[in-house]
């Protein structure tokens, strides 16, 4: 992961991954036949398979638009970018960054699938900021999501936050297991989660690259009230 102009300190946090969130029912699929096939009832290897067959249109089609997307906005040569679709999964590898699109069974109601799309090992920091990047992803990501390098204890950023002052501007909530922890930051909408490996922004809309490191930017300034805080994300 190359450094963000100090944005995201590689001291700290090992690789970030900018995800985004969407799904709808497999029966609205093109390749499921009614009269024909069953709607899965639950999510596993075999009826995961299942899936890759019936979705393949969908992900081939939605594959090859965002890869022209990606060639033409950023204005990549055919040796900068390639793509491969082996459904659920198609996988864009750009000299400058991944981007995976996967479709999976929601475990929680198998007859609906997910849509994962992903943007990890991003090697040009200044390209998450440029005007042609983030116009060819606008919209797309509710998530971000950092891996430490080193993990932290939920308790101990319990702790830190529960020692700040009353007037502090970070609050935080947490099961009773203390197995991670959800901070809230003002001003800034996304949630902030800790799972004690990573660390995760979640956003209540999507947007592009850039809209959600700003909001890092702001997360970061305020964990700084705390010394222990700020050396858990630089």
């Amino acid at each position: 992961m190359a450094e963000m102009s100090n944005e995201v300190p590689n001291s700290v946090i090992a690789d970030l991954r900018f995800i985004g969130r969407t799904g709808g029912t497999v029966k609205r699929l093109g390749g499921f036949k009614k009269g024909h096939h069953t709607l899965p009832d639950v999510a596993n290897e075999v009826t995961n398979a299942f899936l890759g067959r019936v979705c393949s249109g969908e992900l081939e089609s939605e594959a090859e638009g965002i890869f022209q997307r990606i060639r033409a906005g950023i204005g990549y040569k055919r040796k900068d970018i390639s793509l491969t679709v082996t459904s659920p999964l198609a996988v864009l590898v750009a000299k400058d960054f991944t981007f995976e699109l996967l479709y999976a069974l929601d475990e929680s109601a198998p007859a609906e699938f997910a849509v994962t799309k992903t943007l990890l090992d991003l090697k040009d920091g200044d390209l998450a900021r440029a005007e042609s990047f983030n116009a060819v992803f606008a919209r797309m990501f509710t998530e971000l999501s950092f891996t430490l390098r080193q993990g932290v204890r939920a308790e101990s950023v319990v702790d830190a936050i529960e020692g700040l002052d009353e007037d502090s501007e970070l609050t935080v909530d947490y099961p009773s297991d203390c197995s991670e922890c959800t901070i809230s930051v003002a001003g800034v909408e996304a949630q902030v989660r800790c799972t004690g490996a990573s660390i995760d922004m979640v956003f209540p809309r999507a947007g592009a690259p850039t809209e959600l490191l700003n909001q890092f930017a702001a997360v970061r300034s305020a964990f700084r009230l705390s010394k222990d805080l700020a050396g858990l994300i630089g």
